[in-house]
């Protein structure tokens, strides 16, 4: 979303609430800053901003420092209070293109409205809350769960759907039309897009390009927010905590855009610690270990399923992905099949424990798991609809 407007008061600025707090969105070269400060009603921010929030710094610059160029600079990304939530408020984000951007105040706050969802979505009378607005699902690979649960979402909240199921094939991308091109395109048809795309980085050059809110629904092996987001809200539905919990990510942790996703919130939690169950072909990069010890997160890397099973709150199994190998089948040939979930590992599991899975899955995990009531993968995929009714009506109307 390209830089567009200022919102200010004859001061210069406008404030609001009690807490002075900032939010600085990192997205390309711009600057995305909300503040907040004390004994007033008002706010102000900057929108339209290009770069993605991942740093927290501890305190916002005085206000009236605001040059005639408007060089507002924050050092603030910390949520001090609930009024940032309060109904009617912008959305912190103005688009969700990676997991770094939610700290655990925005993580709670979100799985409060995807509760509040769970009950419209129980309503046969359904909501009207996005009525006239227009969804466009931009997908370059193939999707079941993450597009229909999106285009659910949106018509459940009395919006409308623009879709391109294959969008790598049977769009002008086909003739050689540029990334940055078709989402001009499509921006102009449609208040939203959710876009997944085969390279990673993708996201963040249609949220470069575009001035409407970008959805990262998967970029290659790069990152998968909102599946992170749903797997996060289920292990707190299903395990009722997210602090001190054990979590083992097994598969394929190479190409796993889930796993990546959900390493770096789960490094959002206190006294987790994360185990690494892979083949040797496929093991999680160092970019996510790197990341997990610069936040004091525990983790290890293990070739033992059955241990690691025994000792863990979760059990997030993947697929290996034959797509990510290209030509080396005798890699993937290696890879799969080495760690399957089955009545074994059930029986070593702790009776509180869950297994968990992004799907679709092949053989990783045997049918006979799916009756075992710690099998939580088919409420996972359904929690995905709730959690993505939040973020559409988040990102287009606020809180």
């Amino acid at each position: 979303m390209a830089a567009s407007s200022l919102l200010f008061s004859s001061q210069g600025i406008m404030s609001f609430h009690k807490t002075t707090t900032c939010y600085k969105d990192f997205r390309s070269s711009y600057l995305h800053v909300v503040c907040k400060q004390s004994g007033h009603s008002n706010f102000t921010y900057l929108t339209r901003s290009r770069l993605l929030p991942n740093e927290t710094i501890s305190k916002c610059e005085q206000a009236a420092k605001l040059s005639q160029k408007n060089d507002f600079l924050c050092r603030a990304l910390k949520i001090e209070n609930s009024s940032s939530f309060s109904t009617g408020k912008k959305f912190q984000l103005d688009d969700v293109i990676e997991a770094q951007q939610f700290d655990r105040d925005i993580l709670s706050a979100i799985f409060e409205v995807a509760r509040g969802m769970e009950k419209i979505e129980k309503n046969s009378l359904g909501s009207q809350i996005l009525k006239g607005y227009l969804m466009a699902t931009l997908f370059y690979e193939p999707s079941t769960r993450t597009r229909l649960s999106f285009e659910s979402a949106m018509k459940r909240l009395g919006g409308e759907v623009l879709t391109t199921e294959n969008a790598r094939e049977f769009s002008s991308a086909a003739k050689g039309e540029t990334l940055e091109d078709s989402i001009r395109t499509v921006e102009g048809y449609s208040d939203i897009i959710v876009m997944r795309h085969f390279e990673s980085g993708a996201a963040k050059r249609a949220a470069a390009t575009a001035a409407i809110p970008i959805i990262n629904a998967g970029d290659g092996p790069g990152q998968h927010p909102t599946q992170a987001l749903l797997d996060v809200y289920t292990i707190e539905r299903e395990i009722g905590k997210l602090d001190g919990i054990k979590v083992a990510l097994v598969g394929d942790l190479a190409n796993g855009r889930t796993v990546r996703s959900l390493a770096y919130l789960l490094a959002r939690y206190n006294d987790v610690k994360i185990y690494f169950v892979s083949p040797d072909a496929v093991k999680m990069k160092d970019d996510i270990k790197d990341y997990l010890t610069s936040k004091k997160v525990e983790w290890e890397e293990s070739g033992d399923l059955m241990e690691v099973a025994s000792k863990c709150d979760v059990l997030y199994q993947t697929r290996i992905q034959r797509e990510r190998f290209g030509e080396r089948i005798d890699l993937y040939e290696e890879a799969r099949g080495k760690y399957i979930v089955d009545h074994h590992v059930l029986d070593v599991m702790q009776k509180h424990a869950v297994v968990m899975h992004p799907l679709p899955r092949l053989d990783e995990i045997t049918v006979d798991v799916d009756g075992d009531p710690r099998a939580a993968y088919f409420r996972q995929a359904k929690n995905g609809l709730y959690i993505r009714m939040a973020l559409l009506k988040l990102l287009l109307v606020g809180w």
